[in-house]
């Protein structure tokens, strides 16, 4: 059977736009529906693949050609390139998911030496004639034979100089006749071919660059960016020719339904008179507003407003159009479903629903996390901003302005003192974690999207900038250079984690009103704004009630202090899903587990245990006070053992330097003894979680001890506590078993003494894959699975998640073996199916246990959809991703 590679407009619809593309899907569409469209056809994607596959147009390809245009031209009753009466048409791309710029179009093709008199003699209009032959000329030389556009921009500029005039379309006959003549030639001179007088080897070469640019470096790197398909190919829309330039009765024009910039109802556009689309497109004249539009031509504009009212109501969304008045009529070249920016789409969804034009599940649909996410965290005012000084990694959203600090502890002292400080270092770590609490933003030379800076901040809610590599730190003698620039301690700095921007001055920031609500409340969030914003409010809040009723995936969030959990709260988290033990030991604390893990005997062990127990009672009372009533999940220490024992290379330096001195001190050569023991050239996959938990004895029991002394205090102060413990890095069912045991046996003694009931339960983090694989045995020990994907993706793949990104992650998107950090979203097809095995073989053990994900990946809209698709039972995610998930979760049940 012959495959159908050409359909005509009248053949087509918009659900055929995997095939037809979106922009000859749309044409179809407004043709079946009565729209004037300029009569065409489409060459469909499946001819574009056949092409790049094969390197030339299949014969049945041609022949299906040259039927469509036969057709076209009787219906037209012209003949494309005819002498006397010449059909004209446009060749354009049409890739099924909008690609705006990266791919090519060529207007008026047909026209040669003889066919632009017979032009001429049919409109009587010399100039119109003569400036669509060399526009012809200059797209045909750009696109199809890769000619410099500069080269011909340089002549017509020149052109316009020597007649003293400012625009094209002022120029004279027989300027633009001579202009035609100069391109011919630039087109012999580049390509060593004239410019083809045949009117179908013009269209043919057009339709073949226009199947090329699909696989060009723009368009390939556009689709990596947007996550779009290589494999699509793009759609090629012949069109029959209509022309805005034509005289003061005719024009071009782009309109939006709505204000795509803040969802406002009204005509939004532009238009110029006498100028064909490209013209608009390229902001080579000022344009005309549509209130122009309607007084120079009020029945042309009355006419589009009524096109503009039934497209929108035929689309139910906001359209974007493009339209060309020939000679004062109307004709509609395209439409789509418009782009907007985050504030219009909430306020259109809610629109729409209002005008009883969708349902909120359609509504939920319009928005996304993404465009939440833009609208909770604070923008820089631009409209005075210099020159950025630098530009990193964009690593957490939003903005933020303090004076550079370079350490950890002065960035807490100045805190203190009310100043507003920016944490400034080449890379940080965990010992920096109170600086970083105390910075409103952290900016880094080293590091990427998924270092300890990145992953933390975002977790914190605040702004922070990594990699910025041209910034040379000094953290010790306290500044930072770009280039000549110097950044002394104290200076002003700006920083745009949207964008990666690096500013040397204060720039003023302008608050996230919807943050104000998600805390603060409607009323306080609206007072004092204008009409807009008190709307977008009440759409997020309608769109995020609606979410919370839709989703199956509850979302719980991460928080480790009681600070966190209030947070989370007020942003809608129903739980804590991982609260990090080993972050309530960093700076000052940390000493107190280093004794622990270097104790000489077991009273020196029990000493050190019991100074910890009161603090973690304490920190893990205060908790459960915040999330009373909501569970939380505390995982037992976890930590790269480097982190809780001094540095080796000090303590080398130090003994090196005594011996040198004749000052040797037992004790600190004792602890040089114990840190070199317990040294490890791989600490994330060394002696860390339960490992840690089984040869260090009586140091989970302390914390599991502290837990349930925690909650016991809380029954008895009439509260209602629900906690669950979780044991990290397990890899065999023994060691949950093991340690499950022992937990149990701590619980069951805190409930005999306090003559109470503690319904703890014990679960483990999966993330190895021996844990997953292996999960129909951890299973029958454990009451629930909370995935741990940072780990298990770095488990998987074999990563470091804090050395590969800087080094390599780069090359690999470039190359196409990523289109997104595996550490952003999650890998369906490697670490995702692991989960689904895990989960598979968990449940086929043990029915009663639950499921969740509490890496970085639970607060990321396109995992979130893969772990509703997988049926797990919470996601868990930083508080401030919190509002995202609950809007997530929600699309992903109605989508």
């Amino acid at each position: 059977m012959t495959t159908q590679f050409v359909y005509s407009f009248s053949e087509g619809s918009k659900e055929l736009k995997d095939l037809l593309g979106g922009k000859g899907a749309n044409l179809a569409e407004m043709m079946r529906i009565g729209i004037p469209v300029p009569p065409g056809f489409t060459i469909t994607t499946e001819a574009c693949k056949e092409f790049l596959a094969l390197g030339v147009a299949p014969l049945e390809l041609e022949i299906q050609i040259t039927k469509a245009l036969r057709e076209l031209e009787d219906e037209m009753q012209k003949r494309l390139g005819d002498k006397r009466d010449p059909l004209l048409v446009s060749v354009r791309s049409g890739a099924k998911f909008s690609m705006p710029g990266m791919m090519e179009t060529i207007l008026n093709v047909g026209l040669n030496d003889e066919s632009v008199q017979g032009l001429i003699k049919q409109t009587k209009n010399p100039r119109f004639a003569w400036d669509a032959y060399r526009r012809l000329i200059q797209m045909y030389g750009k696109t199809v034979l890769g000619i410099e556009g500069q080269k011909f921009a340089a002549e017509l500029d020149k052109a316009k100089k020597d007649q003293g005039v400012v625009d094209d379309h002022q120029l004279s006959v027989e300027s633009l006749s001579k202009l035609v003549e100069t391109f011919k030639n630039i087109v012999f001179q580049e390509s060593g071919k004239n410019f083809p007088q045949d009117p179908r080897e013009q269209m043919d070469q057009s339709m073949r660059a226009v199947f090329n640019s699909w696989n060009t470096d723009r368009a390939k790197l556009y689709r990596r960016r947007e996550r779009i398909a290589d494999d699509l190919g793009t759609a090629v829309n012949i069109g029959t020719m209509v022309f805005g330039n034509m005289g003061e009765d005719s024009g071009t024009g782009v309109c939006f339904t709505r204000d795509p910039a803040t969802g406002e109802l009204g005509a939004y556009g532009d238009y110029l008179q006498n100028a064909q689309g490209e013209d608009v497109v390229s902001g080579i004249r000022n344009t005309l507003s549509l209130e122009d539009l309607g007084r120079l031509h009020p029945e042309v504009f009355s006419e589009l407003r009524g096109i503009m009212y039934n497209l929108e109501t035929h689309y139910r969304d906001l359209c974007d159009i493009e339209f060309t008045i020939e000679r004062g009529k109307l004709w509609i070249l395209q439409t789509r479903v418009g782009k907007r920016t985050a504030s219009a789409a909430f306020r259109i969804a809610m629109q729409l629903v209002d005008e009883h034009i969708i349902t909120m599940d359609e509504a939920l649909v319009r928005v996304n996390g993404g465009q939440l996410a833009q609208l909770m965290f604070p923008q820089f005012d631009m409209r005075n901003a210099p020159k950025a000084i630098t530009k990193g990694m964009a690593a957490s959203p939003g903005a933020a302005v303090g004076k550079a600090v370079f350490d950890s502890e002065t960035a807490t002292t100045w805190a203190e003192n009310g100043e507003r400080v920016i944490l400034l270092r080449r890379e940080t770590n965990p010992d920096d974690l109170g600086g970083m609490i105390a910075a409103v933003g952290i900016l880094t030379s080293r590091g990427g999207k998924t270092s300890h800076a990145a992953v933390v901040a975002r977790g914190m809610g605040k702004v922070a900038v990594c990699g910025a590599e041209e910034l040379e730190v000094n953290e010790n003698e306290k500044f930072a250079k770009v280039g000549s620039l110097r950044i002394n301690e104290g200076d002003y700095i700006s920083i745009d984690g949207s964008t990666g921007e690096v500013f040397n001055v204060e720039i003023p920031v302008e608050p996230s009103t919807i943050v104000r609500y998600l805390t603060d409340g409607i009323a306080d969030a609206s007072e004092g704004k204008e009409d807009g914003t008190r709307e977008l409010i009440r759409s997020v809040d309608r769109l995020l009630r609606h979410a919370d009723r839709r989703r199956k995936l509850r979302v719980r969030a991460n928080a480790d202090t009681d600070l966190d959990a209030a947070v989370a709260r007020k942003f809608g988290a129903e739980g804590i899903g991982l609260c990090r033990t080993e972050h309530m030991f960093l700076g000052e604390r940390r000493v107190l587990i280093e004794r622990v893990i270097l104790a000489k005997n077991n009273e020196h062990r029990e000493e050190a245990l019991a100074a910890l127990l009161p603090l973690q009672r304490e920190d893990f009372f205060n908790i459960f006070k915040e999330m009373d009533g909501h569970t939380t999940t505390i995982r037992l220490l976890d930590p790269p053992l480097h982190e809780f024992l001094p540095n080796l290379a000090d303590l080398k330096v130090k003994s090196a330097l005594a011996r040198e001195r004749n000052q040797v001190v037992e004790a600190d050569e004792r602890l040089l003894y114990e840190v070199e023991k317990m040294y490890e050239s791989n600490p994330m996959l060394g002696l860390r979680g339960v490992r840690l938990g089984l040869v260090s004895p009586g140091l989970y029991e302390l914390q599991v001890r502290a837990i349930a002394e925690a909650m016991a205090d809380r029954i008895a102060s009439g509260a209602n506590p629900k906690v669950e413990i979780m044991i990290p890095l397990v890899g065999s069912h023994m060691e949950l078993k093991i340690t499950r045991l022992a937990a149990e046996e701590v619980i069951q003694e805190v409930a005999r003494e306090r003559k109470i009931e503690l319904p703890i339960e014990i679960g483990t983090m999966i993330e190895l894959p021996r844990a997953a694989l292996t999960a129909n045995r951890i299973g029958l020990v454990a009451d629930f699975f909370s995935f741990g994907t940072n780990d298990l993706t770095q488990t998987t793949w074999g990563f470091s998640r804090d050395d590969v990104e800087a080094e390599f992650f780069a090359k690999y998107l470039e190359l196409g073996v990523f289109t997104i950090s595996p550490f952003e979203t999650i890998d369906q097809s490697g670490v995702g199916e692991l989960l689904i095995i895990a989960t598979e073989r968990g449940k086929s053990v043990n029915p009663n246990l639950h499921f969740g994900v509490c890496g970085e990946h639970g607060g990321d809209p396109e995992s979130i959809h893969f772990f509703h698709k997988v049926g797990l039972d919470y996601v868990s995610c930083s508080p401030f991703r919190v509002p995202i998930a609950r809007l997530e979760a929600g699309r992903a049940a109605v989508s």
